[in-house]
Formats: C-alpha cells, structure tokens, sequence
C-alpha cells in the first residue's frame, strides 16, 4: 500500500494501534506517512486524529500530542495483554491443563516397525512411510514410545 501512496491521498484506520506494534513504530510510521509522504490519516475511534482538517501549527500540535498518548496507551495495552496471557498459560500449566492438540493414536503396526528401525532394518524413510507419517514425526514418536517402554 505504502508504494502506491501519493500526496494527498488519506487513509482510514479503526485504531491507532494498526499503524506499529510499539510505541516507536506507531510515531515513524506516522511521521513517514504525513510528514515524508503528505499523506492524510483518518482515525476513526480517535476523530482528533484527523490530518484532513487543521493543518495550520495549532492542528498538527495537537495531533502529534494526541498521537503520542494514544501510541503510549496502546503500547501499554498490549503489553498488559502479553502479560495476564503469560499469567494465565503458567496458571493453567500448574493446574495440569495440557495444551495444543491430542496427539493421533499410534498405528497398530508401531511396535514392529520401530523395532525394525532400531535394529537398522529399514531406515526412517521407510519407517515413517509404513506408519504412515513424516520423518520427523517418526522420529518424535520413536523417542517418547522409547522412554514410555523402557
């Protein structure tokens, strides 16, 4: 989008927060745009951020001062986020909730083909593909069947 871009075109974002992940990235991202570019932005949950209109030195004062709360705020926000997620994935975790998906049932032909491969029979190519699967999830599920049988 950003090549496309030509003085005087506008965008319309819904948030502040769609311009950078940070603080820093949100303030470049908006110096480029309507310093660099003269491109007009159009916030539409924040109306005072709106280049379109009061481009004399007052306006653009308090767009930038607006600009610079509302990419702080947004920072801090999602910062807040990653925290209570780490929060609550430790205290799920500690609650014994396992996550990501069940792995699939070993196929019934597990034992013999993994017994075959340990002994250097057939290599993990043709393991994998009698279990029907991928070499590396062979080689994932030949570990854990090891501990589990020792």
């Amino acid at each position: 989008m950003l090549r496309r871009l030509k003085p005087g075109d506008q965008i319309c974002i819904t948030s502040i927060d769609r311009l950078g992940r940070n603080y820093k990235e949100i303030q470049q991202q908006w110096h480029i745009l309507t310093k660099d570019m003269k491109v007009d932005i159009l916030v539409l949950d924040m109306p005072l951020l709106d280049t379109r209109r009061d481009k004399d030195l007052l306006g653009a004062f308090i767009a930038d001062l607006v600009l610079q709360v509302l990419s702080f705020v947004a920072q801090n926000e999602r910062e807040n986020i990653r925290r209570r997620q780490a929060e609550g994935i430790a205290a799920a975790k500690i609650n014994g909730t396992r996550f990501g998906r069940q792995p699939s049932p070993l196929p019934t032909t597990f034992s013999r083909v993994y017994a075959l491969w340990k002994d250097g029979k057939i290599n993990t190519s043709e393991a994998a593909r009698r279990c029907g699967m991928a070499r590396s999830t062979f080689r994932y599920r030949a570990r854990t069947y090891m501990k589990n049988t020792s």
